[in-house]
């Protein structure tokens, strides 16, 4: 008996180092760094109303940014930006329409932004008879001759998932999609919608939107506005004189552009290999948000808590972990400015990166991470044609088993989804130039770009498991032998 209860004895004893050891592997040695409590307290210092919503391109993201390389300074991450600094500012370019600008219809004056909103702006004067085309859903686009004519048509929501986007500004977005585009290569010269319910109902929110005219960096499709045709949206009560087969539009669209400046914050922790510590692991987010925008429930203050200073939490954490248990591999911590105008902090670095390109094995880009069922979370680079890696997402799936176990969405990152949620955040630049890349998120909620994403609804718990998360994937690329391969055949959809 006393055999086999030593025999017994032994065998738990083996059980219990084999868990011990197996646990030991799924846990990297930094994990212990990542505290709610840090995660919360740089959630609500960074989304705090003394930075006003961190828009590009204003004083308050660049207050935010002085407080992010502050952050770095005090985790003791070594300046990997410009000047021996942790900046790289760049400009933004913008354009808008000005005040001076005219349009009439049949010589009644329109008063811009109440009467009539400019959702695509062109620098143009046109004075032309208006083809009235009736309700968008009924019109036949193969049966127009519409070449050097204004167009106008009642915009209409069938078809168009109205529940994923929000505010209700992406709405007039997804009708210009639907119809606009199809009249814009038959050769309309101007388009008007007239405004449904849906689109009455979020002109206010839509107003805000185009009245601050378009964004880019020098060299891109957007710095310099000419060509483009106007796109207008007047309210339903213009239907009856737009109808009438005799209108005519007269608009003088004047534009004028600004230079603001933006900036990256980067940081780097040195790796411990001779020869893996030349190559870099990047962790990607943004500082910016939405700034101070018309007012929604009593506040005008888009604090943007979980797009995107739940993430720039979560790299601070990462950080922090790394800087205690540095790996084989250097990292670098990238937050970007200006990604709400067009991703163009990451746009700036991918094409002035502070370290050589080429060194860049992986980036792991985070975009709102802090909200929804605690179970649930997205991981979009995973299916093709957004796959660009399927190393560096074996590495990110064996995390996710290793640690917080999320039942990962599927839908998000098909090409098929409304959103192209894949397109709108700061891992493309770098995938489009052959770097593997992930997003890590916990996809959208009805209060995105609105003043209640703030920090009181974050749910910490699971940016706990989100910033975990990000930190496992990054600790094997950092340790890993060989750098996570590129798919072969790499080609986005667009």
């Amino acid at each position: 008996m006393r055999k086999w209860i030593l025999v017994f004895s032994i065998c738990m004893l083996q059980i219990t180092v084999f868990a011990q050891t197996a646990k030991n592997v799924s846990a990297p040695p930094g994990l212990s760094s990542i505290r709610i409590e840090d995660l919360k307290k740089d959630v609500y210092d960074l989304s705090d109303a003394h930075f006003r919503g961190r828009s590009a391109g204003t004083l308050d993201e660049l207050k935010a940014s002085a407080w992010l390389v502050e952050k770095y300074r005090s985790i003791g991450l070594l300046p990997a930006g410009e000047d021996g600094t942790y900046l790289q500012f760049f400009s933004i370019l913008r354009n808008r329409v000005a005040d001076i600008s005219s349009i009439s219809i049949n010589d009644h004056k329109l008063a811009l932004w109440s009467d009539i909103a400019i959702a695509q702006m062109a620098l143009k004067n046109i004075e032309a008879p208006i083809v009235y085309l009736g309700n968008a859903v009924s019109m036949d686009t193969a049966a127009l001759h519409i070449k050097g004519k204004v167009v106008a048509l009642e915009a209409n929501p069938k078809g168009i998932n109205q529940n994923v986007s929000l505010p209700t500004w992406r709405y007039t977005r997804n009708i210009m999609v639907k119809y606009g585009n199809a009249l814009l290569s038959k050769g309309a010269i101007a388009i008007i919608f007239i405004a449904d319910e849906v689109a009455e109902n979020g002109w206010a929110d839509a107003v805000e939107n185009f009245k601050r005219g378009s964004y880019d960096i020098e060299g891109g499709p957007a710095s310099r506005v000419s060509t483009i045709v106007p796109v207008l949206w007047v309210h339903g009560s213009a239907k009856k004189e737009l109808e009438s087969g005799t209108a005519v539009l007269k608009a003088n669209i004047i534009l004028e552009r600004f230079e603001y400046p933006s900036v990256n914050i980067i940081g780097k922790i040195q790796g411990t290999d001779p020869v893996l510590s030349s190559e870099y692991l990047v962790y990607s987010g943004h500082q910016d948000a939405h700034g101070i925008r018309n007012p929604l429930h009593g506040d005008s203050i888009y604090y943007g808590a979980d797009d995107n200073a739940s993430v720039d939490a979560a790299i601070l954490a990462a950080a922090r972990a790394f800087k205690k248990n540095p790996g084989k591999r250097s990292v670098l911590f990238v937050i970007q400015g200006a990604e709400e105008r067009g991703l163009l902090g990451s746009r700036w670095f991918v094409s002035h990166p502070t370290v050589p390109q080429k060194s860049m094995v992986a980036v792991l880009n985070g975009d709102m991470i802090g909200r929804n069922n605690i179970d649930s979370a997205a991981l979009l680079g995973v299916q093709p044609p957004h796959r660009n890696s399927t190393d560096l997402v074996t590495m990110a799936l064996e995390a996710n088993k290793e640690g917080p176990a999320f039942k990962l969405d599927t839908l998000w990152d098909k090409p098929t989804h409304p959103e192209g949620w894949y397109f709108r955040s700061d891992h493309l630049p770098y995938a489009r130039v052959g770097i593997p890349a992930l997003m890590y998120t916990t996809l959208l909620h009805p209060d995105y770009h609105t003043p209640l994403d703030n920090a009181a609804n974050i749910d910490y718990a699971k940016l706990k498991k989100m910033a975990d998360w990000m930190y496992r994937t990054g600790w094997k690329v950092a340790n890993a032998q060989k750098r996570p391969a590129l798919d072969t055949g790499f080609k986005l959809e667009r």
